[in-house]
Parts: C-alpha cells; structure tokens; sequence
C-alpha cells in the first residue's frame, strides 16, 4: 500500500462519503434496518449513528483498509455503541459469516469500489436468512449517454485517486445478475454533486 492510499485515500473517502447530499440518501435506507445487520464497507463509521437501536440486535461492521477500521473504532467508542459491534477486518469476498445468519444487509455507497464484487454480492446472498433483505445506497454508471461517456472517460483517472472507486457500476443491474431483485428502488441525481459521481439508486432487494 502506497502512501497516497494509506494516509489520504481514508480522509478523502470519509470526507466524501459524508457529505449533505450523500448522507441524505444514507437516511433513507440505514434506519430501515433490522435484526442481525452486516454492513459491507463500513468505512470511517459514517452510518453508525443512522441505525435505529431499537431496531437492531447487534451489528457486524466490515471493513478490509486498516485506516478506516481505526476511524470506525473510534466512532463507535465516541457514540458508546461499541460492545454491541463487531468488526470483521475483511474483504466483502469472503465473509467470515455462518450461512443464513443475518437479517439485514446495508450496502451503501461501497458497491463502487469492491475488487469483485461477485464475490461479495454471493456472500452477502449466502450469509441472509431467508426473507432477509439488503438496503442499499450507491452511485454508478448514469443512463444519459452524455453523462456515461464522461464517466467511462474519467473512470481509470478516477479510480486511481479514489481508492479503487468506479463510476459506471449499475448498481441494479449488478444485483439483479447477483440473484437479487429490486423491490420499490428509486433513482436520482444529487444536488450540488457533478453528474458523473451523482447519479445514485435506493431501495431494498431480496434474493429471487
């Protein structure tokens, strides 16, 4: 790991993925969860005080960059949440999760930047319990063709700042060849945000 990724790729996502508009759409899905909830990519903590204590028995936060596990320890203690977490320092590829284990999984602006997300998406599918749901959040590739041309164009440059970031996932098309199916998922840009990173989806999906 470079110095780049290892001392400013965390600052820069926490910044980033915390921002106004970003945080809003977290707002509408975080406080949906319940159960046993697995959150891929917890990053610097940034959802933990969106989820409903009254809704949620305990928590699993993974999160493979050593940077952002410290932020996210950190949040927790600051939040007095953390006995009732637990951190699994992994990549979303190989959850180290019983099958059928987990109620909810939150998915949310972190779909981007999984290696293999595949991988990930099989597991998240693996480790649910039957009926169980995902709540996702995430930007990706927009159906303006103006727009999707300026991502692909931006994408290798793009990728290469922010931590392995891309911008031209489709995010409901992943889950559907994932095996997921959408149920009541919403699509928007963000305000005050450049169209090629604004284009966002929301919603729940479960397992077809």
């Amino acid at each position: 790991m470079n110095p780049w990724e290892r001392y400013v790729v965390p600052n820069l996502v926490a910044c980033a993925c915390s921002s106004r508009p970003i945080m809003k759409q977290r707002q509408k899905v975080v406080p949906e969860a319940s159960g046993v909830v697995l959150e891929l990519g917890c990053g610097s903590g940034t959802n933990f005080d969106l989820y409903d204590g009254g809704k949620v028995d305990h928590l699993y936060a993974l999160e493979p960059a050593p940077g952002m596990v410290k932020k996210a320890r950190r949040k927790a203690g600051e939040l007095g949440i953390g006995r009732s977490i637990d951190f699994l320092e992994t990549g979303a590829e190989a959850i180290p999760l019983a099958d059928h284990s987990v109620d909810t999984a939150v998915i949310t602006f972190v779909l981007c930047t999984i290696p293999d997300w595949r991988a990930a998406l099989a597991e998240t599918k693996r480790v649910l319990k039957p009926g169980g749901r995902v709540l996702f959040t995430e930007h990706g590739l927009s159906p303006d063709e103006g727009v999707a041309k300026w991502q692909r164009r931006v994408e290798p440059v793009w990728k290469a700042l922010a931590g392995g970031c891309h911008l031209t996932r489709d995010t409901i098309s992943l889950l559907k060849e994932a095996g997921f199916e959408a149920e009541d998922a919403e699509t928007m840009y963000l305000p005050n945000t450049p169209k090629i990173a604004g284009y966002v989806s929301w919603g729940s999906a479960r397992p077809a």
